[in-house]
């Protein structure tokens, strides 16, 4: 079972918001999750933007789980090194 890291799609029509969650691979998008880690709200303001919990993020690296790319890019922003 591969597991990865990704964006789970929330919110309406031209207002979207995203949970970083952990999610097996073959799921869809918005399926049943592992555990959530964060949020990202493109919308808000720079510094609103995305939250997470470094440590269960850290857990689950070192547990295998692989990060998407735009997780990856996401985390860059906050300077989380992976």
């Amino acid at each position: 079972m591969s597991v990865k890291i990704r964006l789970k799609k929330f919110g309406s029509k031209g207002r979207p918001y995203y949970r970083i969650v952990v999610q097996d691979s073959r799921v869809p998008r918005d399926g049943r999750t592992i555990e959530e880690l964060g949020v990202y709200h493109p919308i808000e303001a720079e510094d609103k933007q995305i939250s997470f919990d470094a440590d269960k993020v850290r857990s689950w690296l070192d547990k295998g789980a692989v990060p998407s790319d735009t997780v990856r890019g996401l985390f860059n922003k906050k300077n989380f090194s992976l």
